[in-house]
């Protein structure tokens, strides 16, 4: 266990070093929060907790997002530097599986592997998007692409193809209707799922709290 808590420094090392211009809503805290509610959920699951923890580091190392939708990069990257620290190949194959099935992609994205210790990386993703912290990093990343906060003549877009959800651009507010509200009920774990209900309701309150604003009855 030493040696895998030697290779798991040299990860957060790895990810800290890389990470470091990150835009804030996927930079290095968003990866130790996600690190975080990893380890909490674990306690509660039987799982492999070394697959987990380098997946939780490693799941946002290059975000497709960011780089063109190129959604090979991650995983190649991950690959490549679990590889150069000597972590065995049945762990590293099982991280990229992780990686390559844990973003929401419109909701309607069918993963192709499933595992306990993917159920626990996409819960602990999942929660860092909802709740203040998701509201915070909701808007962080509407400004970052210029998107507007709120039009009430324009709605929300529902079941989006993976296609039409890495292209669209919507508003700030409509993000929530379609990720962040759904969330809840796309929850793996118990832990998970009674965690995100918490969350959820603190969304639900603020939404309530900005129509009021916006409209003027407060």
């Amino acid at each position: 266990m030493l040696l895998i808590m030697s290779k798991i420094e040299q990860t957060i090392h790895f990810v800290k070093q890389e990470l470091q211009n990150a835009e804030s809503g996927h930079d290095w805290f968003h990866i130790e929060r996600v690190y975080k509610n990893a380890l909490n959920i674990i306690e509660s699951e039987n799982a492999n907790k070394e697959v987990v923890l380098y997946a939780a580091l490693l799941h946002d190392i290059a975000d497709s997002k960011f780089h063109d939708g190129d959604e090979t990069i991650g995983p190649k990257k991950a690959a490549t530097f679990l590889q150069s620290i000597s972590v065995e190949n049945d762990v590293i194959n099982h991280v990229v599986k992780i990686i390559e099935n844990i973003s929401f992609k419109g909701g309607n994205f069918q993963r192709d592997f499933s595992s306990i210790e993917l159920d626990i990386v996409q819960d602990a993703d999942r929660l860092d998007a909802i709740g203040a912290i998701g509201i915070a990093r909701t808007f962080n990343y509407g400004g970052f692409k210029n998107n507007s906060i709120h039009d009430p003549e324009i709605g929300p877009k529902m079941n989006m193809s993976k296609e039409e959800y890495k292209s669209y651009k919507g508003t700030t507010i409509n993000h929530f209707y379609e990720k962040l509200l759904l969330l809840k009920d796309l929850m793996n774990t118990k832990t998970g799922k009674e965690i995100a209900l918490q969350r959820h309701e603190f969304m639900l309150l603020f939404l309530s709290q900005f129509y009021s604003e916006w409209d003027g009855d407060l």
